[in-house]
């Protein structure tokens, strides 16, 4: 018999009516973790949870009785049973007369409280007891928001011509600068886990014009924050032939309207769970320079960073002025960009490039690049770096490319965002930081 899942009843309910009540005779076999009973004097009740929700099965057989009352919570069983509509119970139908096979049995209680609406343990049990933990429903649900995010990300993309590539996570070079970068031996040579895929996503922009991926980086900085981690999961797009970097800001605004889109039409119901705000992404996304964005917040003129407080004022500034959950800063210090941001033309000290910011928080950084070989050897003198280490790198710009730019977006905060999170290790199937290696 084919198995069904939890979600899948309720199809059974809505066929149901009262001239029919059970639509159906035919038994189901549903499997999955056993992760409630409760049972009162004539009557058991198993909830069982697969991956796609929840669903009550009802004990009255003396022998069921005793089965179950033999299972512990988080046991593996298949149970083949009747459809019974009921309002009440999870996704509107029961099973009943049930049969129960056991598949596996729990060594030990679990070490949290599956069962519980909520997780009541603290973040650091949560995340010491990960493996066990993700089985709750709103960690299940919290991933499958940023799986449909994901998931309208490359498709808003690839409908728009991109490319999605794999580049490498070992790399011969730190993006940015050596200071921030795990180092590794490389078969007797030093290596670095790969800051983000920036250098060969430009690379390949001399290839296939319009790139993305979807991938892990690494930031070997000592933050201990709620907004930093270690590893996570970069969205970045690179597109060529551009104007400036406004024109990708076009593009970003696009591609989160379809990560919106799709958390609405894919997670529906994980999205109910944890009562998800999806916001509303307006047709141009209200842009502010970065020197403007120092006096609205009252900052010195000579700032050269926004800090934590001054993005939370500036979105809420953007939702009283302009009734926009985001807003892009551009034209940041060229100071506190890297070598590879092209400048304004018009004023040196400023970038072509720019954050976003939602709901308080920087969710992107991007910009347009330097395209010219010279400009490359330019900045990378003024940098103080050498050139060597980029020749892999700099091959591309030796043999003509486009004007281009791109951006990249942080999962774990656009996810935490989405769900209120007050820590972005909430939202991580494993966080690694400064101080966790495991699980």
């Amino acid at each position: 018999m084919q198995r069904v899942l939890a979600a899948e009843l309720a199809e059974l309910a809505a066929r149901a009516s009262d001239a029919d009540p059970h639509p159906t005779q035919r038994p189901v076999r549903v499997a999955g973790w056993v992760h409630r009973r409760r049972s009162l004097a004539t009557v058991t009740f198993v909830v069982l949870r697969d991956r796609s929700g929840l669903v009550q099965i009802v004990v009255k057989d003396s022998a069921a009785l005793a089965q179950v009352q033999a299972l512990g919570e988080e046991s593996v069983v298949s149970v083949t049973a009747l459809p019974s509509p009921n309002p009440s119970a999870p996704g509107g139908v029961e099973l009943v007369e049930p049969e129960f096979e056991v598949l596996s049995e729990p060594d030990q209680s679990p070490p949290v409280e599956l069962w519980r609406p909520r997780l009541t343990a603290g973040l650091a049990s949560v995340l010491d007891n990960a493996p066990v933990a993700l089985r709750h429903p709103r960690s299940v649900a919290t991933w499958q928001v940023a799986a449909a995010s994901m998931q309208g990300f490359r498709r808003t993309l690839g409908a728009a011509g991109f490319t999605e590539v794999a580049t490498p996570r070992l790399v011969g070079a730190s993006t940015e600068s050596g200071a921030n970068v795990f180092t590794v031996d490389y078969f007797g040579k030093q290596a670095y886990l790969a800051q983000s895929p920036q250098l060969y996503k430009q690379i390949l922009v001399g290839v296939f014009e319009r790139v993305f991926e979807v991938g892990p980086v690494f930031r070997a900085e000592p933050h201990d924050t709620a907004r930093h981690l270690a590893e996570y999961v970069s969205l970045d797009a690179e597109l060529g032939f551009i104007a400036d970097h406004r024109d990708v800001i076009v593009v970003l605004r696009d591609v989160i309207a379809g990560m919106v889109a799709a958390v609405a039409e894919e997670a529906q119901t994980a999205s109910a769970l944890l009562e998800v705000r999806l916001p509303v992404v307006p047709d141009d996304i209200p842009v502010i320079h970065f020197s403007e964005a120092l006096r609205i917040v009252g900052a010195p003129d000579d700032e050269p960073d926004l800090a934590p407080a001054h993005e939370r004022a500036l979105s809420e500034w953007a939702i009283e002025r302009h009734g926009s959950e985001f807003l892009a800063v551009e034209g940041y210090p060229m100071v506190k960009r890297p070598f590879y941001t092209h400048p304004d033309p018009d004023d040196p000290r400023w970038s072509k490039s720019f954050d976003l910011l939602f709901r308080g928080l920087e969710l992107t950084t991007g910009g347009q690049r330097l395209h010219r070989y010279a400009d490359y050897l330019t900045a990378l003198r003024a940098s103080g770096q050498p050139a060597d280490p980029y020749q892999g790198y700099l091959q591309a710009f030796r043999h003509g490319m486009p004007p281009h730019g791109g951006f990249a977006i942080g999962l774990e905060r656009w996810v935490a965002r989405l769900i209120d999170a007050a820590n972005v290790r909430a939202v991580r199937l494993f966080p690694r930081d400064v101080n966790r290696l495991f699980p």
